[in-house]
């Protein structure tokens, strides 16, 4: 098997584990808070058993090390209102949010990154825009409370994916990982005083053990679904085209869909429109790669983010 197609194996192998991070986050019955930190947390204990991550933060001037610690405070609140979106509808819906994270890469990054702003690309949001009002006029009313929070976790994939572009070139990403996720678990501990008055929802006590049913799944979730996939995607990438990898990426939420009607049952929740309303989205998703040149899939995104756009 050739290095390029042995690749193109593994990144898809990859993107079906990150499409279970929704199916995991629907059964495991803790709120979003809790679930959150528990995840980051078991991530973060895993990584500082690796050397090199310690010497990769010894390497970091305090003005980075404070950077990504900052950005890592968006990921934790990505990672709540994704699971939040979740929980407040269900995985399908949940996903097709996280597939809107291209659609705001496309808008917010040349803004962060100071580059040029594509007129393409500004069509490509307002195709998006008739998909968005199918899918919410596709799902039961009391799940569009879901839809908002999801676009918003989507909004902040787009953000702190931005920034993680900025500063590519000033860290190991292994290393920050580790500091982005400790850095996450640090905003949520401080939040989760807070939660019960600001979103009620998501608040969960912390330092309750989890069941072993939820202890299992969420040893899975960070393990099985974030340090094996980003392993493997970082040898992966090593060996593919930029304009293979977006599209690759792009397909999670496609599998996290078929995954949550085959394992849920949520197509039964769901009608016809939401279906349509989501072909539409993912049209545009997969079509982004065509307008330009594509960018290559930040090694960060990969250990802190449900969506890769």
């Amino acid at each position: 098997m050739t290095p390029t197609r042995k690749a193109h194996l593994q990144i898809h192998f990859c993107v079906l584990l990150w499409g279970f991070t929704a199916i995991l986050g629907k059964l495991i019955t803790l709120p979003a808070l809790p679930l959150v930190w528990w995840r980051m947390l078991l991530v973060v204990a895993a990584l500082a058993l690796v050397p090199r991550v310690w010497r990769g933060l010894r390497a970091m001037s305090a003005r980075t090390l404070l950077a990504y610690a900052g950005i890592g405070a968006l990921v934790a609140l990505h990672w709540l209102t994704f699971y939040g979106a979740i929980k407040l509808s269900n995985a399908s819906v949940g996903a097709t949010c996280m597939a809107l994270g291209t659609v705001f890469v496309a808008m917010i990054e040349p803004w962060l990154t100071r580059t040029r702003f594509s007129k393409r690309e500004l069509a490509l949001g307002l195709m998006v825009l008739p998909g968005v009002v199918l899918v919410v006029g596709g799902v039961p009313a009391g799940m569009r409370a879901g839809i908002a929070v999801g676009a918003l976790s989507a909004l902040l994939v787009a953000v702190f994916g931005s920034l993680n572009k900025r500063m590519v070139e000033h860290g190991d990403p292994l290393t920050v990982t580790a500091l982005e996720l400790g850095a996450g678990v640090l905003t949520l501990t401080l939040l989760a005083p807070l939660m019960p008055w600001l979103f009620p929802a998501f608040a969960g006590p912390l330092l309750v053990v989890p069941t072993a049913h939820d202890g299992a799944l969420l040893l899975g979730l960070a393990l099985a679904c974030t340090l094996l996939p980003f392993s493997l995607s970082l040898a992966a990438l090593r060996h593919m085209s930029a304009f293979a990898q977006q599209l690759a990426v792009n397909l999670e939420p496609v599998y996290a869909i078929a995954l949550a009607a085959l394992l849920l049952g949520e197509q039964r929740e769901l009608t016809p429109l939401f279906y349509i309303g989501v072909v539409i989205i993912l049209a545009a998703v997969f079509i982004h790669p065509l307008l330009g040149r594509p960018h290559r899939v930040d090694p960060e995104l990969l250990g802190t983010a449900e969506a890769k756009g």
